[in-house]
């Protein structure tokens, strides 16, 4: 197994352990972070999106919390893993089965610079947020609405 996915392996075990401190060793301090809903530059901001996570999972949804990862496959340079979250969202308290394929980049020490995730919002938000996600989750609306409520909500856990 290429370091590179023994890197992407030690994250997913991390994350399923919620352990952020070591999800943060895999990560480059400029890394690039994008998925549906956050656009974040810098460990700093990356690493605080995975903390408040996985903070509010262990608080609000230990119980139900899995997370499986599959597919990893890496080189020097690139890499891809699938994985599938099984959790409790915390705003309304809604059962997620969230499927995400993450792509990623990794500079010369095997540290994650770019990390991009794919899931579909649609499916997404009728789960997360059921009637209104059922009929807006595919409008631009109310995936601004989600994309603001998180960012403010990571704001408010950074500002701690």
């Amino acid at each position: 197994m290429h370091p590179n996915a023994q890197t992407l392996t030690k994250f997913y075990t991390a994350f399923a352990a919620l352990d952020p401190d070591t999800m943060a060793t895999c990560y480059a301090d400029d890394v690039a972070f994008d998925d549906e809903v956050f656009s974040l530059r810098g460990k700093a901001e990356v690493m605080g999106m995975w903390r408040m996570l996985c903070e509010a999972t262990r608080a609000k949804g230990r119980d139900v919390w899995k997370l499986e990862f599959s597919a990893i496959k890496a080189d020097a340079a690139q890499g891809q893993a699938h994985w599938d979250a099984h959790y409790r969202f915390g705003a309304t308290g809604r059962m997620v089965l969230n499927h995400i394929n993450g792509v990623f980049s990794f500079n010369p020490q095997g540290l994650i610079t770019r990390h991009r995730d794919r899931f579909n919002f649609w499916s997404w938000s009728r789960q997360a947020l059921g009637t209104p996600g059922l009929l807006l989750g595919w409008t631009p609306f109310l995936r601004n609405k989600v994309r603001a409520q998180a960012l403010a909500n990571l704001r408010k856990f950074l500002a701690k």
